[in-house]
Formats: C-alpha cells, structure tokens, sequence
C-alpha cells in the first residue's frame, strides 16, 4: 500500500476494503473447494511430471509476454509495470495474494458450489477472467486497438484454463507457482532483456 502512489484515498480505506474483501473471498474457498472438488487446497506432494509441466508452461508464458506483449502494453500502460525490484517485489506479493484469489480461487470455488460440475466451474471461471479484461481494458484512458484486445483475450483464456487445470491436479501451492513465473518476467527488464 505504501507503494500506491496515486491513490484518491488515505491508505487505511484500501486496507479495510482489501482486509474485508479478501476474508469473504478466502471464505469461499476454504468453505466450498474441498466440499465440492473432493480435492485438497494445498498439496504438498505434487508430482514431479505435473511441476514440470507448469513449470515449462509458466516460463513459456513469461517470455512469449516478455518479449510479445510487454513492449505493446508497457509502451501504453506503463503505470501497470513495476518500475524497480521493490515494486516487482510488491505487485507479485499482490498477484500470488489477492489477484490469484479474485481471478482464480473464489470463482472456481463459488462456480463449483453453484453448479457443481468441474467442467462448468472451468469454464465460468474462465468467462470472468475475460469480464475482468473486458471492464479493465474498457475503463483504460487510452482504448487499445482491437487486435491487442483479442490477443489479451486468447492470452486470458489460455492462462485462465491451465491455472485451473494446474490448480486442480496440484492445488494452492502450483497455480501460485505458475503466477510467480510469470510475473518473474519483469525480472528480466531489470537485467537489460
């Protein structure tokens, strides 16, 4: 919080909102996931093949946005890039935290409760990550072009099925590790990538 540096608000209003918010959305998912999936939320022995694979898939994501999507999206919206290690180091803890959880956990766990059909919980999960593009890149000053908004959506909807496929062969534990890899991107901006 103290690295927000244009907030409208004193910083304990975002605090209480994010405090607030975040135990009604953990509530979902210790409440309904195990329930409902019939798996656990942390698993502590994951496979070797499975970490692997997300592994690949977190690096092969990290550089094709490193190197395909970053320079497009930093270029228009800089402000949404960590400027140095102690931001990156921020917006990941924020990410594994609080946007995991926003964009992953709780839908799933909600979907689940409401439909109570894997497949369904997937693919409604994935529905509101693209509604969340949607309304970002609809309040953002500058409209991005439509193919960038396409390209944003393709990318939404494949990251959006593997987190959940990793989440659900893997638990907590491997959709945050699939995360910080591809936030660890930014790492390489800072080394002159």
């Amino acid at each position: 919080m103290i690295l927000w540096d244009k907030r409208p608000f004193s910083v304990w209003y975002p605090e209480a909102i994010i405090f607030f918010c975040g135990f009604v959305l953990w509530a979902f998912v210790f409440a309904w996931h195990t329930e409902y999936t019939r798996k656990p939320l942390f698993t502590f022995r994951i496979r070797p093949l499975l970490f692997a694979g997300a592994t690949f898939a977190g690096i092969l994501a990290a550089l094709g946005m490193h190197w395909l999507l970053d320079p497009t999206l930093r270029a228009r919206t800089p402000q949404d890039y960590p400027a140095d290690f102690l931001h990156w180091l921020a917006q990941t803890l924020f990410t594994l935290s609080l946007v995991e959880l926003l964009l992953l956990f709780a839908p799933f766990a909600w979907a689940m409760r409401l439909f109570r059909n894997q497949t369904v919980a997937t693919w409604v999960t994935v529905a509101f990550g693209v509604l969340v593009l949607g309304l970002r890149s609809n309040s953002s000053p500058t409209p991005l072009p439509a193919l960038l908004i396409l390209v944003l959506a393709i990318l939404r909807i494949g990251s959006a099925f593997f987190s959940v496929w990793f989440y659900l062969r893997g638990g907590m534990f491997l959709a945050w590790w699939l995360a910080f890899l591809i936030e660890a991107r930014h790492l390489l901006t800072f080394s002159g990538w």
